[in-house]
């Protein structure tokens, strides 16, 4: 009778296994290619004006690597700007890195860069991130959520995630997951 009782349990516990697995992958199709939404509804690619429809982008504090405390409304520096949120022990991050490094060395003077790094300290720590950057050979700039501030300002939970923001400050578009050359260029596009 114990032994039935195991069988039926542990017989069970595959049935919710497979149906979790099924479920996921069902759920999951199509996600390895985040696409951009805009951050408004009235704008489209390419027609109009969409700065005038946009929200602004909400401010934010972060640290540069020599530890003083910037905002994110003073790296944008009134040019259009990339904001990503990241980090290094993210996989699909660092898949998308050699797209931002290309994207910086091609438009660095006519874009701002504004790379946060989640660092909380724990999984992530100042230390880990410039060891990473360093070793990759990125030579964007990089700054350091401390107090996850940025974070819990753009309810950046998951990873990584990407924002394009107007010259005059404002949300134009966004995207979660790691993005191709393609849908960056998109992005760029939207905000050039």
């Amino acid at each position: 009778m114990k032994n039935k009782s195991l069988i039926l349990t542990a017989a069970a516990l595959v049935l919710v296994m497979a149906a979790g697995l099924a479920g996921y992958s069902f759920l999951s199709q199509g996600q390895d290619a985040p696409q951009l939404s805009e951050a408004h509804e009235s704008a489209s690619v390419g027609g109009g004006a969409p700065e005038a429809t946009a929200m602004p982008a909400p401010d934010f504090s972060v640290y540069d690597s020599a530890g003083n405390e910037v905002t994110l409304s003073a790296l944008l520096g009134g040019k259009p700007a990339v904001l990503n949120f990241w980090a290094s022990w993210c996989g699909p991050c660092r898949s998308e890195m050699p797209h931002f490094q290309e994207a910086y060395e091609r438009l660095g003077g006519e874009v701002s860069f504004v790379m946060v790094n989640m660092t909380d300290g724990q999984r992530e720590t100042q230390e880990s991130a410039e060891g990473y950057v360093s070793e990759s050979g990125w030579t964007f700039p990089v700054y350091f959520d401390r107090e996850l501030d940025a974070a819990m300002t753009y309810g950046a939970y998951s990873l990584p995630q990407t924002y394009f923001i107007s010259a005059d400050g404002r949300l134009i578009a966004g995207a979660r997951g790691s993005m191709s050359a393609e849908v960056l260029q998109t992005g760029l596009d939207m905000i050039l």
